[in-house]
């Protein structure tokens, strides 16, 4: 496979299925932060619930919805016309944020 120079695309490649791939990449993600927000509702119910556990579990939750709201205007915005505009930073910045602190609230929930 031999590397496109700078201006020139690929012929291999299919610039019209980017965005379904992008798409479908961002539902997997969203599958992800789903499993983890359910294994916090499960890990506190069946264990020795502490404040701080049931703290860790809403806030788990929460970041979970925002996520799901940053990628559900993502999965929409590259739905919505062929060539979608580039990612904006502060959507970037939230879906980070979010999936960061849900990994912070999984490990206190193990601790």
């Amino acid at each position: 496979m031999s590397v496109p120079s700078a201006g020139r695309q690929d012929p291999d490649r299919d610039p019209g299925l980017q965005p379904e791939r992008t798409r479908l990449a961002w539902r997997r993600t969203t599958l992800s932060g789903s499993v983890v927000a359910v294994l916090a509702v499960k890990t506190v119910l069946h264990g020795a619930a502490s404040a701080a556990g049931v703290v860790a579990c809403a806030l788990c939750c929460v970041l979970w919805l925002g996520f799901l709201r940053v990628a559900h205007l993502r999965i929409r915005t590259l739905a919505a016309t062929p060539s979608p505009m580039a990612f904006a930073p502060r959507h970037a910045a939230a879906a980070v944020l979010c999936t960061v602190a849900m990994a912070v609230c999984g490990a206190a929930l193990v601790l």
